[in-house]
């Protein structure tokens, strides 16, 4: 059992609660975590309020080091961590604010299929899914890119995969950054990465990666379910995964790299994970540009692998993409550092804001959304365990006090090998079956390791986001058949 972390807390309201900043010397600003008292119980067994702490000593930080419902411990921030700096007053970035998996993010697609167009089939889908889809440690795909073609990918983003018939302009209207945000520097990107990045594009990877096809089983918000072209019964196709190989090269090579930053620019932090150099240094613009090809290179991932699918569903149901109306509504990133603009204390600040684990979800009638969607507010897409729910929500203006952010996701309550030592001689599929949930894993452990009980209940952590008013319920879809790396 973990020792309880024995930390001050002050309760805010029934979803808030502050980590006064002087809990620890250094502290430039609170921590605010987004939890309610069933979560919190869960979260107080974990280190990860220590980052929280921690986080709060970085320069140039504003208002709070946050965390959502989902956190739990990671690499130097949580993972559900947000946090901000102030770019023209020294602000700093930090790999480890981003994290290993850069642009880990989500899409979900729409169908005009049904529960009862899929239901007895659902088995030798998802194996159409496991054959056609590369999945699992160190999977390869059948796109090679390398030299200059990979540098015009790390640009171009997904509109790289469109142009080699990877799926659809459309698309990429509705990704974020439109598929490519601006900055990338494939010269700031070592050959190591490179290396490791050239068989990775349309590849799912491990872990709790996955390919999902799901039903709606609840609307929340109609209004925005008919924004979206979403209804009760309707099958819909969630997409998880990021930057692979490439973007881990990339986070382990500047998170080294930095630690040699903190003395050149006299910057004193806790713990050497959160090793960073102010944005506007030589540093901090040369990890900005790397990160950001990893982020182009996730969206590229992201958008072969629709296109996959879409192909596999195409074959399987031997019908026209028309019929099949298989469009994204989504995609969204959980693990980047982006420059945004923000108000703070009634100013308009240049900020880095940092979402390690947690999601943007701008407010209606934000000039960077579709203008079909600019009405109802951000997609806000949030998976759960294969055994449980997955949601769509959208931002709001309230947001504007989690610099538009929210929870990305369950979040861990074990580790991976605590899961699998707890687990050991149980068939997690059979159990998933049994609940009429279809999966299929390339790893040998890799459905211990993700096991429903290995994460807190996503119900309980979106219910938090929801009643905080940081982002609003659109509908809950529930997994009918799951291909995990």
């Amino acid at each position: 059992m973990k020792e309880e972390w024995k930390g001050p807390l002050e309760k805010v309201d029934d979803n808030r609660w502050r980590l006064p900043k002087e809990y620890k010397r250094g502290m430039r600003v609170d921590g605010l975590i987004y939890a309610d008292e069933k979560l919190l119980a869960d979260i107080k067994r974990d280190r990860a309020l220590e980052q929280v702490a921690d986080v709060a000593n970085l320069p140039g930080i504003v208002k709070y080091s946050m965390a959502m419902p989902d956190i739990h411990w990671g690499y130097g921030f949580c993972i559900g961590a947000v946090a901000a700096t102030d770019v023209e007053k020294g602000g700093v970035i930090s790999p480890g604010g981003v994290g290993y998996d850069i642009n880990c993010g989500v899409r979900l697609m729409r169908t005009n299929l049904t529960e009862k167009d899929v239901k007895a089939k659902m088995r030798d889908l998802v194996y159409a899914l496991f054959n056609n889809i590369p999945a699992g440690v160190g999977s390869k795909g059948k796109i090679r890119v390398s030299g200059q073609e990979e540098k015009r990918l790390l640009v171009s983003g997904a509109k790289w995969a469109v142009e080699h018939e990877y799926g659809r302009n459309e698309d990429l209207e509705y990704t974020e950054e439109h598929g490519a945000i601006d900055g990338a520097d494939p010269e700031k990107v070592s050959a190591r990465a490179y290396e490791r990045g050239e068989r990775q594009p349309g590849t799912l990877g491990s872990g709790n990666h996955f390919v999902e096809v799901q039903v709606i089983d609840q609307i929340y918000d109609e209004k925005a379910a008919t924004v979206f072209n979403l209804y009760p019964g309707q099958i819909t196709i969630m997409i998880h995964t990021g930057s692979r190989g490439f973007g881990y090269q990339i986070c382990d090579d500047y998170a080294k790299g930095m630690i040699c930053c903190l003395d050149k620019y006299g910057i004193s932090v806790p713990d050497r994970q959160l090793a960073c150099a102010p944005v506007n240094s030589s540093e901090g613009q040369a990890y900005l540009g790397a990160m950001r090809c990893a982020a182009n290179y996730a969206w590229c991932n992201r958008q072969i692998l629709m296109e996959l699918t879409r192909r596999v569903f195409q074959k399987f149901f031997n019908l026209g993409p028309r019929d099949l109306g298989m469009d994204l509504v989504y995609d969204v990133a959980h693990n980047i550092a982006k420059l945004e603009k923000h108000i703070v204390d009634g100013k308009e600040k240049t900020l880095c804001v940092h979402r390690k684990g947690a999601t943007r979800a701008f407010p209606p009638g934000h000039k960077e959304l579709p203008e079909k969607y600019r009405s109802v507010g951000q997609p806000v897409i949030i998976p759960g365990d294969m055994g449980r729910n997955s949601y769509l929500l959208v931002g709001t203006k309230k947001a504007a006090e989690t610099f538009y952010s929210t929870c990305h996701g369950a979040g861990r309550v074990m580790s991976r090998s605590a899961a699998v030592r707890s687990l050991k001689g149980r068939s997690i599929a059979k159990e998933l079956e049994q609940k009429g949930i279809f999966v299929c894993s390339r790893g040998r452990e890799t459905l211990a390791e993700e096991a429903p009980q290995a994460y807190k209940n996503v119900n309980e952590v979106v219910h938090v986001v929801h009643n905080a008013g940081i982002s609003k319920k659109v509908c809950r879809m529930r997994p009918l058949g799951v291909l995990k790396g």
